[in-house]
């Protein structure tokens, strides 16, 4: 599995930083998987972080592990308009399939480009997370 997903499925839920206009927005999200090698997550396209990724695709997410430890992962969402993503994500995240399905017009999945991942400590240096 991709070491970034790895990192951001320990944190159990993370949070992702939008622009909206001058404003920034953080949100939680808990899905996220390794589709392709790459780090893949989704939204529908008719919720405002989907037009504020769209409009600003340079994003970054955050969590904190148990330990105390934290993790930001960054790069640029780009969207994959492949029914075999978005049927993948469905069947890695069973529970989106209560909102979402292959075809509805409306899941979207995206995967984050030149993903970077620091993990930080109080008590270590920041450590780099490669894929």
């Amino acid at each position: 599995m991709n070491k970034i997903v790895e990192a951001m499925k320990a944190t159990g839920v993370f949070y992702l930083a939008t622009i909206d206009g001058e404003h920034s927005r953080v949100r939680p999200i808990s899905a996220v998987e390794d589709i392709n090698g790459e780090v893949y997550f989704c939204t529908g396209n008719t919720k405002d972080m989907y037009k504020q990724i769209m409009a600003h695709p340079q994003v970054e997410f955050s969590g904190m592990n148990k330990d105390g430890s934290w993790i930001r992962v960054n790069g640029t969402l780009v969207r994959d308009d492949s029914d075999e993503s978005r049927a993948k994500m469905l069947e890695l995240e069973p529970t989106l399939g209560n909102m979402y399905h292959v075809g509805d017009g409306v899941f979207e999945v995206l995967y984050l480009k030149d993903a970077k991942c620091t993990k930080y400590s109080f008590t270590a240096a920041p450590e780099e997370i490669k894929a």
